[in-house]
């Protein structure tokens, strides 16, 4: 029963994940939820050792549709890699709890931003190209990547943020973006765990198999249905992220 609750919570993470980030929003409570007693760094671990599966056939079901910017995306999910595994050794010296009080704020913030500026990820209009691009999208990579790797929540959604606003992608593209970086971060964050010892192998395999086919549901949509519907569930997901870290923040 445990692995089908937990299966069933990586499929529906997979399908948001895919589209605008956030996957962490579904996965992380249900298995804080079906396993209380467990040490938090192996829940973490094994929320790893699923997403990234999912988020990899993500970036690959996107590549094939959706014109991916490979010289300046791949510097980003570089840094992106080094930056979420110096950040994943950092939390273990420093606390993140900071950051739980800051973050619905920060959250907010993108939500209004992006609720008001109704242009704003409708067109597909880079604000760079060549070496500047990619010393940009490199800079997104390590600061997103560094905070993905000390504390985690929302990763996707800035990342998808950022790509839109900072470099004038549409949301699809971002999207697409986003996917890449974030498999990077992942991998990164997933090797510290294993390292670790924080992953429980036995769970992670169905909990993948979940997560890639709710991933291929979802980038499926977001393919079919383009930048509109990928801007509405954006605002959707950062809502409910507030929500949840409002509460996480203020009344736990």
């Amino acid at each position: 029963m445990e692995l089908l609750i937990v299966s069933v919570a990586s499929l529906f993470a997979g399908f948001v994940d895919s589209i605008v980030g956030g996957g962490g929003l579904i996965l992380i409570p249900a298995l804080f939820s079906v396993f209380p007693n467990a040490h938090p760094a192996t829940l973490f671990g094994t929320n790893k050792g699923a997403s990234v599966w999912g988020t990899g056939f993500a970036t690959w079901q996107y590549s094939r549709k959706v014109q991916m910017r490979w010289a300046a995306l791949l510097p980003a999910a570089g840094a992106g890699l080094l930056a979420s595994f110096v950040g994943a050794w950092l939390v273990t010296v420093v606390s993140p709890e900071f950051l739980r009080k800051a973050l619905p704020f920060l959250l907010l913030m993108v939500l209004l931003y992006t609720a008001t500026k109704k242009e704003l990820g409708r067109h597909h209009t880079p604000h760079f190209s060549g070496s500047q691009e990619r010393w940009v999208a490199a800079g997104i990579g390590a600061v997103i990547g560094f905070y993905d790797g000390f504390f985690g929540p929302g990763t996707g959604s800035f990342l998808v943020f950022a790509f839109v606003r900072v470099l004038g992608y549409d949301f699809l593209s971002a999207s697409a973006a986003a996917k890449l970086v974030n498999t990077a971060t992942n991998i990164s964050a997933l090797v510290f765990f294993i390292a670790t010892g924080h992953i429980w192998w036995h769970f992670v395999l169905a909990m993948a198999i979940a997560n890639v086919l709710g991933s291929l549901l979802g980038t499926r949509l977001a393919l079919k249905h383009g930048t509109g519907f990928v801007r509405v569930v954006f605002l959707w997901v950062v809502t409910a992220l507030i929500l949840k870290t409002s509460v996480d923040a203020f009344l736990r």
